[in-house]
This record gives C-alpha cells, sequence and structure tokens, in this order.
C-alpha cells in the first residue's frame, strides 16, 4: 500500500486540537515515511469534516508524506452546519493523496442524485490530481455492492465524456494525463 489513513475526528477547542492532532500526525507522519508509506486523513466527523480545520492541521504539519483523503461526503462544520462540499474537495486537494468518491443515491440515467458528479470530478480534476479514486456507496436503495459498481460506472462515464470532449483553451488535461504527483 501506499498510505494508512487515520481518523482525525477531534472535539474540543479548535485551535488546541489542531495543535494537538498536527502534533500527532507529524509524529505519526515521520514514523510512517521510515517504511515509505504516507498518512492521509480523510474528512470523517467533528472537526475533521470541517475542511477548513483540517486544511490548516496539513499546512501545521507541513510534511510530504502527510495528505488528505477527500471524501465526497462527510462535510460539516464545528459546532453544527453544513459545509459545501465541493468547497470542501477544493480545499483539501492540494493534500490529496488518494479520493473517496461517496454516492447515495442513483436516477434512472445512473446519475448520483445527491452529489454533481460532473461537478466534482472537476474540482478533483482542476486540482491536477491523477491518482486513484476510491468508491464508496452509502445508500439504502440498493444493495452495496450494486451501489459500488454503479459509483463505478459513473466515474467511468464522466471520464470518457471528459476525454472525448474537443479541448478549450485553458482546460485541464484529460483524466489519465501525466500530471505532478499530489503532495
Amino acid at each position: 500500500c501506499h498510505s494508512i489513513r487515520v481518523n482525525a475526528h477531534s472535539r474540543g477547542a479548535r485551535e488546541e486540537q489542531a495543535r494537538l492532532v498536527a502534533d500527532g500526525l507529524r509524529r505519526l507522519t515521520e514514523h510512517c515515511a521510515g517504511a515509505g508509506l504516507s498518512c492521509i486523513v480523510e474528512n470523517h466527523g467533528g472537526l475533521s469534516s470541517d475542511a477548513a480545520w483540517l486544511t490548516d492541521v496539513m499546512r501545521r504539519v507541513d510534511h510530504l508524506r502527510c495528505g488528505t483523503l477527500p471524501d465526497f461526503g462527510n462535510f460539516g462544520k464545528a459546532g453544527g452546519g453544513s459545509f459545501d462540499r465541493y468547497e470542501g474537495v477544493r480545499l483539501m486537494m492540494p493534500f490529496a493523496k488518494a479520493v473517496s468518491a461517496k454516492s447515495y443515491d442513483f436516477n434512472e440515467r445512473g446519475e448520483e442524485t445527491t452529489i454533481d458528479y460532473a461537478r466534482m470530478l472537476g474540482v478533483v480534476l482542476d486540482a491536477g490530481y491523477r491518482g486513484w479514486i476510491g468508491v464508496e456507496y452509502e445508500g439504502n436503495r440498493m444493495p452495496e455492492a450494486e451501489g459500488v459498481r454503479a459509483t463505478r460506472d459513473l466515474l467511468l462515464r464522466l471520464r470518457a465524456e471528459r476525454a472525448s470532449a474537443p479541448a478549450t483553451p485553458g482546460a485541464t488535461a484529460t483524466p489519465g494525463a501525466a500530471g505532478t504527483p499530489p503532495r
């Protein structure tokens, strides 16, 4: 494997938790680096679901082997409220070492009904990311394996559509194009 995924689901004072989590992540990342691994954090509850907080933690850790695992779901603000998922993924992408494409439900055309996948994939690709995208289904209308396949199929369809679209000035490269490895 290239990474271990850790959970920074933290409660308490925002600043204190950022300091403590960054310290722990730095230590763990240095240990992982010795084994040739990266240490990645998913937005996964508590303060970690606040992308602004998590990216602040990444800046504090400041290690090439520490990064994020942006999940298309799992966004919120500490203390309650919502955090725009597209903005959250955009903020996390400069640190991304993997991406989790979460889905909840699909319409008859195979499009996710909660998340605009074309827009989200644009956010991911516009950041220059060309690495792995994991697939996750959290819906309850279809069996999990079927939901995972539907998510995978949607991503493959969007990749094919994007690859066959005419190039426009200033547009990002098509998926699969060589790019700089994510930080």
